[in-house]
């Protein structure tokens, strides 16, 4: 269960930092009020993803699938998306739960597609026949965005990947995200 905090806090800690903090005004600007502040696309906040995971490891073992969770916010407007995301594996004898944390980088594609390349480190605490084990690895992973609108209310994505665990002899894993994206206002 204390995993499972963690895995949250982590998604919701990526969602309140890229919240705009009100309460300071602009130089010269003696309105009480703060003002809306607006971009050409009036690009969300933050970006809630929502789907499916699955990851298949090198050196054998079947497909494993799992359901996903991540939020990304923008800091730097074309330069910097940071993603923070959690998938928890189950399995017969087997609970895995992975937590990683991407900085990407954004490409827009149109107003429709988008397309970032994101590297980070990855945790992965797993429960098996009662022994728990936990590792760190890095990730690798490319992630399209399609916004069917062009407004970034609702879309879906695509996110391949490519872990490196950094774990006793060095497994390496390939998985892929899908699922919905909601924009959060």
């Amino acid at each position: 269960m204390r995993i499972n905090a963690i895995g949250l806090a982590g998604v919701y800690g990526v969602l309140l930092c890229c919240l705009p903090a009100g309460g300071q005004l602009p130089q010269g600007d003696p309105s009480p009020h703060p003002t809306k502040v607006s971009t050409a696309t009036d690009d969300p906040v933050a970006i809630l993803e929502v789907g499916a995971s699955t990851n298949w490891n090198f050196s054998g073992g079947a497909a494993t699938f799992a359901p996903n969770l991540a939020a990304e916010c923008t800091p730097i407007e074309n330069w910097l998306e940071l993603e923070a995301g959690v998938s928890p594996f189950y399995t017969r004898n087997t609970t895995e739960w992975d937590t990683d944390f991407l900085f990407k980088k954004p490409w827009t594609l149109s107003s429709k597609a988008e397309f970032m390349l994101g590297v980070g480190p990855q945790w992965a605490h797993v429960r098996h026949s009662g022994k728990t084990t936990d590792s760190f690895a890095a990730e690798l992973a490319g992630d399209f965005m399609f916004w069917p609108t062009g407004r970034h209310r609702f879309g879906w994505y695509l996110e391949p990947a490519y872990d490196y665990s950094f774990a006793g002899g060095h497994p390496q894993s390939i998985g892929m995200s899908a699922g919905l994206l909601i924009g959060i206002r």
